[in-house]
């Protein structure tokens, strides 16, 4: 990426310079959009499904950024030869139907022939320019709160295995399939002062690149950090653990001290996310208020799992 030229633009409010979520450009003084792409391979065995997440995993970088999903743009690559068409609009049809649960319109698509599916969304947001919540206005005394458990990651690999339980795969999918929707109404009442979603680098990923972008330092507190059930401990003890996670852990050595955390936790903190929950920066005295939007929006979890602190881009786990 450092070899791609970017232009300068002064309507530009966010681009790629902080690792956000999503692109931000400004029309007016009352209104900005929100842009933003993603998209992967199958990690559920039914079509249907498969749309409804990644169509949701999409959708979430808008509310993460503060924003209300507007319109989406199918993505969809598939091996003609091996998937019918039947699954194929499946796939389209668990992706409208999270759109729709956004409020968001599915102007349409591309598709092209690809060794293995491929399904997600260009997605177009709206926000107020004043009201956007990025990863780079964390500061020191904020508290940290996630609003999904952690161990979708552990929890699909188990699922391709074969070894993971039906109530686990139960709660996995629920948790992808649920629209981070509280972020907008947070972002439009100023209860957050910065935001973030967790995918694929995990939470201690996205934790980092926040901490980076905002010149801060944060301390996680691993017993306080929500998890899918203790069936992803046993798991883990069993050495399912993403490709993705281990990447992230070799990652996370440069910026987080692990000295104090258990190899379990190290595994859940670094675990890649599918359609995670929002990481929150909420002054103390936002608590309450934040907390009440997040059980009005049925958010899975409204627990504080740290802080922001003083100490320069570096992480401890407590």
């Amino acid at each position: 990426m450092r070899d791609v030229p970017v232009w300068h633009d002064r309507n530009v409010l966010v681009n790629s310079d902080t690792a956000d979520d999503a692109g931000v450009y400004r029309l007016s003084s009352t209104a900005a959009l929100v842009q933003t792409v993603d998209f992967f391979t199958p990690i559920v065995d039914d079509p249907y499904t498969f749309g409804q997440i990644a169509a949701t995993n999409a959708i979430s970088d808008v509310y993460a950024m503060g924003g209300r999903p507007l319109t989406a743009l199918n993505l969809l690559g598939i091996p003609a030869d091996k998937v019918p068409p039947a699954a194929i609009a499946k796939i389209l049809k668990g992706g409208a139907a999270a759109a729709k649960d956004a409020h968001c319109i599915v102007l349409g698509g591309h598709t092209i022939r690809l060794p293995e599916p491929v399904y997600g969304m260009a997605v177009t947001g709206f926000v107020h320019p004043k009201k956007i919540l990025t990863n780079a206005a964390a500061r020191p005394g904020d508290l940290l709160v996630l609003t999904k458990r952690l161990g979708t990651g552990i929890a699909t690999t188990a699922i391709k295995r074969g070894i993971a339980s039906a109530d686990l795969a139960r709660k996995a999918i629920a948790s992808m399939r649920k629209l981070n929707t509280a972020g907008a109404e947070l972002a439009e009442r100023g209860l957050v002062r910065a935001a973030t979603d967790i995918t694929g680098f995990g939470l201690m990923g996205h934790l980092a690149s926040m901490c980076g972008a905002s010149e801060v330092g944060a301390e996680i507190w691993a017993e306080k950090v929500p998890v899918l059930s203790q069936e992803i401990f046993d798991l883990i003890l069993k050495d399912c653990i993403p490709g993705g996670s281990q990447t992230n852990f070799a990652n996370s050595q440069s910026i987080v001290d692990w000295s104090n955390a258990y190899d379990v936790h190290i595994a859940l903190l670094t675990d890649a996310q599918t359609s995670g929950g929002l990481l929150l920066c909420v002054k103390e005295r936002n608590l309450a208020a934040v907390k009440k939007v997040l059980k009005k929006h049925h958010t899975p979890v409204t627990g504080v799992i740290g802080e922001v602190v003083r100490d320069k881009q570096r992480i401890s786990v407590e």
